[in-house]
């Protein structure tokens, strides 16, 4: 196997293990790169399909592209789609920084669909090399009752054992992109043919590399019209993946207090 291969067979493996371990399985649709390599991953892993719902928790303030990616590929790959809208600011902590306030909205909609739904597990598409504190997450990772994360407990994952075994009230987060970095995401999505939102390429000169809510997610200089460009583009890089995002230039703990609370 060549790289992409391994880290695709590491992948499935965990989607596989998650499927046969987990009781009530649902997998969050962000729209972006990353979580589109994951349904495209899951349906080589059970063969063409998706068998737990791929689920949207929806600000409102996606970009148009992203809305119009979704409702087109909800339907060309068969997915069981869920869309859960997320409360209004005022219900968040009012004490963050308000670009993570606004993010903050996600934590409170992906709560709420976890009890909605009855979800024993979440399948997301995180990556260690995105964030420091994403960096400490596991495969399967434990959630206390309302979502919270405990960055300074996690279990350790020693062979690909994972544990499964929780006790009621909580859930597992489960990661099978966590192995991945940025250009693997795309080099895989150039030789797999994964359609992908078309802000990820170079309009006017510029271009998205993370894909956010619409008023919190800037652009950057580009002329990379093409994955190979995009390829080439950040082979040659410095600037952090998620520059663009604005919470990520707030306060320092910003980050790490949305991601305790249950941020994705």
């Amino acid at each position: 196997m060549d790289y992409l291969d391994k880290l695709e067979s590491q992948s499935v493996y965990v989607l596989r293990e998650a499927f046969n371990r987990i009781e009530k399985l649902a997998m969050l649709w962000s729209l972006g790169k990353d979580s589109n390599v994951m349904i495209w991953l899951a349906r080589k892993a059970f063969f063409g399909h998706v068998p737990f719902p791929t689920m949207h928790i929806d600000t409102g303030k996606k970009f148009p592209e992203m809305y119009a990616f979704r409702d087109r590929y909800a339907k060309e790959w068969n997915l069981n789609f869920i869309r859960e809208v997320c409360p209004p600011i005022e219900e968040t902590d009012a004490s963050l920084p308000p670009a993570a306030r606004s993010a903050a909205r996600k934590t409170l909609g992906l709560r709420a669909a976890i009890a909605k739904h009855g979800f024993t597990g979440i399948i997301a598409g995180i990556r260690r090399d995105e964030e420091a504190v994403r960096a400490k997450e596991r495969y399967f990772s434990p959630r206390g009752d309302a979502g919270q994360w405990d960055f300074r407990d996690q279990p350790p994952e020693f062979w690909d054992h994972f544990n499964t075994d929780l006790p009621p009230g909580t859930h597992l987060r489960v990661h099978p992109l966590l192995h991945w970095t940025e250009i693997d995401i795309w080099r895989y999505t150039e030789r797999e043919k994964i359609p992908c939102v078309p802000l990820y390429f170079a309009r006017d000169g510029k271009r998205y590399r993370s894909l956010g809510d619409a008023d919190i997610t800037s652009p950057f200089n580009s002329t990379a019209t093409t994955i190979p460009e995009i390829i080439a583009e950040l082979e040659a890089t410095r600037t952090p993946e998620r520059a663009g995002r604005a919470m990520d230039r707030e306060t320092e703990d910003a980050f790490e207090r949305l991601r305790a609370d249950g941020y994705m």
